[in-house]
C-alpha cells in the first residue's frame, strides 16, 4: 500500500518534465542518464545546511532593509537600494516582463570584510508558460547563452558604508538607514523608477507594462487631478497631496503575500530526530536500528533509482518538514532532488 502511494507521487513529480516543443528537438532534449553513487549520497548527510522557516511578520519592521531581513513575497529589501540591477537583467528571458521578487536570504560571511552584508535575491516570472520554457531549456546543454525566468542575485556590502550604520541594529524605533534609496516602480515597488509619467511628471515606473498597468487601474483619473491641483493653488484641489501620497504606495495587488524568514541550521532538527528514535526505539531489540529499517525499506524498492531518491528525499524533509529554503556554502554541495529526472537541470 505504501509503495503504490510512493508511485502515485512519483508520477505526479514525473508529470513535470518538459517535453521538446518541436518534435525535431526530441533527440537533443533527451536528458542525459545520470549515475547513483551511493556513497556520495551518504556524504549529503555530513554538509552544514541552513534551514529557512516562513512566518508572517510579528513586526512590519522586522522586514526592513536596515535590520537586514530574510523574507520571502512582498517586496525587495534591497541591502544595497541605490545601484540595483538593470533592466536587461531585471527582466524574463522569455516574455520580457519584469521578474517578481520571490525570496531573499542575508547570508553574510564575516571572514571577508568586503562581505560583511552579504544577501541572494531570488526573482522569477509569474508567468507557468516561462517557467515551463526555462526548464526546457535547460535540458539542452552546450549553449552559451540560456534565456532564464527564474534569477538570482547576490549585493555584499562592507561593514563600514553609506547605507548602514557600523553598528548592530538595536531592534527598536531608533534604528533607521544612514541614506535614502533610488526611487522604485509605482507599480511593483521593486525595481528602479527610471520611467517618469509624461503627464503628471510625478509618477515613475520600471517599465512600459506597469506603467500601463498603473494607468488602467486608476492612475488615469489620478494624474488629470494631479496635474490640475498643480496648476492651480486656490482652496478646492487640496486633495493633490493625497494623491501623490498614494504614488509613494506600491499600486500591485497581485504580489505574493510577504512572509518573515526563520533561519535555523539544519543539524540542530538532526539530534532532534536522534532523540526522538531513541525514545521510539527504547522498547524494540537493540537490532531494529532506524538506519537498518530505512535500508530495508529502500531494498523493498526493488533497485528503482527514482523510488530510492524519493525515499531519501522524504527522509531528508522528514526532520524539518516546515522548511520553505535549503541553503548551504559548501563547494560539494548538491541540490536535494526529490527524482532523478530533475538532478540532470
Amino acid at each position: 500500500m505504501a509503495n503504490s502511494g510512493m508511485d502515485y507521487q512519483l508520477q505526479g513529480l514525473n508529470s513535470l518534465r518538459i517535453t521538446p516543443l518541436d518534435d525535431d528537438e526530441e533527440d537533443q532534449d533527451e536528458p542525459q542518464e545520470i549515475e547513483i553513487d551511493e556513497d556520495e549520497e551518504e556524504d549529503d548527510d555530513e554538509e552544514g545546511v541552513t534551514l529557512g522557516f516562513a512566518e508572517k511578520p510579528k513586526n512590519p519592521r522586522s522586514v526592513l532593509r536596515h535590520l537586514f531581513p530574510s523574507k520571502a513575497g512582498g517586496v525587495p529589501a534591497w541591502l544595497d537600494p541605490v545601484d540595483l540591477p538593470p533592466e536587461s537583467s531585471r527582466t524574463c528571458g522569455f516574455c520580457g516582463d519584469p521578474l517578481q521578487f520571490l525570496l531573499q536570504i542575508y547570508a553574510p560571511i564575516s571572514e571577508k570584510e568586503s562581505t560583511f552584508h552579504r544577501t541572494l535575491f531570488v526573482f522569477m516570472c509569474p508567468s507557468m508558460a516561462c517557467l515551463l520554457r526555462d526548464q526546457h531549456e535547460q535540458w539542452k546543454h552546450g549553449e552559451d547563452k540560456l534565456r532564464r525566468s527564474v534569477k538570482v542575485f547576490r549585493c555584499q556590502l562592507p561593514r563600514s558604508n553609506h547605507f548602514y550604520s557600523s553598528e548592530p541594529p538595536k531592534h527598536d524605533d531608533t534604528d533607521k538607514p544612514l541614506s535614502t534609496g533610488a526611487v522604485l516602480c509605482c507599480w511593483c515597488g521593486t525595481w528602479k523608477g527610471e520611467k517618469v509619467c509624461s503627464s503628471c511628471r510625478k509618477a515613475r515606473y520600471c517599465s512600459e507594462k506597469h506603467q500601463a498597468m498603473h494607468w488602467r487601474s486608476g492612475h488615469k483619473n489620478d494624474c488629470r487631478q494631479i496635474i490640475i491641483s498643480s496648476q492651480s493653488s486656490g482652496p478646492g484641489h487640496g486633495n493633490s497631496g493625497e494623491k501623490l501620497a498614494a504614488l509613494e504606495k506600491i499600486a500591485c495587488r497581485t504580489l505574493w503575500r510577504e512572509y518573515e524568514i526563520l533561519i535555523e541550521e539544519e543539524c540542530i532538527y538532526d539530534s532532534n530526530m536522534s532523540e526522538d528514535n531513541g525514545l521510539g526505539t527504547s522498547i524494540v531489540p537493540a537490532n531494529n536500528k532506524t538506519d537498518e529499517s530505512f535500508q530495508s525499506l529502500l531494498d523493498k524498492f526493488e533497485a528503482n533509482d527514482d523510488k530510492k531518491k524519493w525515499a531519501s528525499f522524504q527522509e531528508r524533509i522528514a526532520r524539518a518538514p516546515e522548511q520553505v529554503l535549503r541553503y548551504c556554502r559548501d563547494l560539494i554541495a548538491k541540490p536535494l532532488w526529490p527524482t532523478i529526472n530533475w538532478s540532470s537541470i
